[in-house]
């Protein structure tokens, strides 16, 4: 048989007949208690309990084995574990594999509740973290330490787009020592349009709130892991209590089935709308990877599929208070919340001293106002007509 293409496995992946009992979607299991019939059949749990048998509610049922195996086979690992939020998979990735006295090397463009993490958890358990420019490529060896167990790398980079070179920055750390761990945030990508364990990475971490689920309306992490990391990510991770609720679970998998064509839709509008502020002349720079203006677009030439609907621009100036709200407060299809990856288009605006505190290395100031945006699946002219209203409103004050 040849290789099945994207859109055909996320059909397929994880349907297998153990999980959906002939109907179409895997099933729904609630449970705390796993009853066992016989002494045999409880032993025998226990001694595969790791192995997707039935054993105990926190262990999984099979609406988590489904996903998990679903997951496994897309990004191309060994498995899957679930967290009950992206943050969780993050914090939870890098816990499995630290101790005290052990040094975390951290992309400078880090989602900002992974730096409070390290600046707050880490550091109180004597880990340290330092962070690096997510542009250094084969150059990160010499940020390296006898203690480095960890390096975190997110790409593109939270808020301003940093595509890295991925292929230099683990090649790199593999000539210097080959049992770092390195793990990724990958949820730009949604674990498909950049297959992380392909480039050596050890674990490919996303919030499947955002394009998975693909709704706004439920939480939940997951991480990929080769086979070197797998059991200790796994053990680390059920030892800590990580769980996710097998309503949201589902959700998830019924979330893949659509993935592929969902994406193609949000980077359809995106380019559509990024190209358009590009001839802006309110606007300095437009940070969507699949344009040449963002940092790194050639790296994502190179070794993503396609993009998503989040990217980011910069204004020439800085706004007021009163100017970010009258822009902020007055868009009609456009709404302001935290998150992304759902059918709905959103922004967030920030404000130069508040970007500059989330750049951990030394990065060009930018004075200019932040917008970053998600493009959903609305009409992309309208919503085209909404920021362009917006830019009106700020050239009358």
């Amino acid at each position: 048989m040849t290789e099945k293409k994207l859109e055909t496995l996320l059909v397929s992946a994880g349907r297998q007949k153990r999980y959906t009992q002939s109907a179409v979607n895997p099933l729904i299991q609630r449970t705390s208690s796993v009853i066992f019939d016989t002494v045999e059949d409880l032993e025998h749990a226990l001694k595969n309990r790791a192995r997707g048998e039935l054993f105990y509610g926190r262990r999984g049922t099979l609406t988590h084995f489904s996903f998990q195996a679903a997951m496994a086979e897309l990004e191309g690992g060994a498995g899957c574990a679930l967290y009950p939020s992206g943050t969780a998979a993050i914090t939870h990735s890098i816990l499995a594999f630290v101790a005290t006295g052990d040094h975390v090397l951290m992309t400078g463009t880090a989602y900002e509740p992974t730096q409070e993490f390290c600046h707050h958890v880490l550091k109180k358990m004597g880990v340290s973290t330092d962070y690096f420019d997510p542009m250094i490529g084969e150059n990160i060896a010499a940020r390296i330490q006898p203690n480095t167990k960890v390096i975190f790398l997110e790409s593109p980079g939270s808020l301003t787009m940093e595509v890295q070179d991925i292929p230099a920055i683990v090649r790199a750390i593999r000539q210097v020592n080959s049992e770092i761990v390195i793990i990724i945030d990958n949820t730009w990508a949604a674990g498909v349009l950049f297959k992380a364990l392909e480039f050596g990475i050890d674990i490919s971490i996303q919030s499947a709130t955002k394009y998975i689920i693909g709704h706004s309306d439920g939480m939940l992490g997951t991480a990929v892991a080769n086979a070197r990391c797998w059991e200790t990510l796994r053990e680390g991770s059920y030892l800590l209590g990580q769980i996710a609720d097998p309503d949201t679970v589902y959700m998830a998998n019924r979330g893949l089935r659509t993935l592929a064509i969902r994406l193609k839709q949000h980077e359809e509008n995106s380019i559509r709308i990024a190209k358009w502020l590009v001839q802006r002349p309110e606007v300095a720079e437009v940070y969507h990877p699949a344009l040449p203006s963002c940092p790194g677009h050639q790296f994502f030439q190179r070794d993503f599929t396609g993009s998503c609907g989040l990217f980011s621009f910069l204004l020439n100036t800085q706004l007021t208070h009163q100017q970010f709200a009258d822009y902020l407060d007055n868009l009609n299809h456009f709404k302001m919340a935290f998150s992304w990856g759902g059918f709905e288009s959103l922004i967030l605006g920030i404000q130069p001293e508040m970007l500059q505190r989330l750049r951990q290395y030394p990065s060009p100031q930018k004075a200019g106002t932040l917008f970053r945006l998600h493009i959903g699946l609305e009409n992309p002219q309208d919503l085209i007509d909404d920021l362009e209203a917006g830019f009106a409103r700020l050239a009358v004050r």
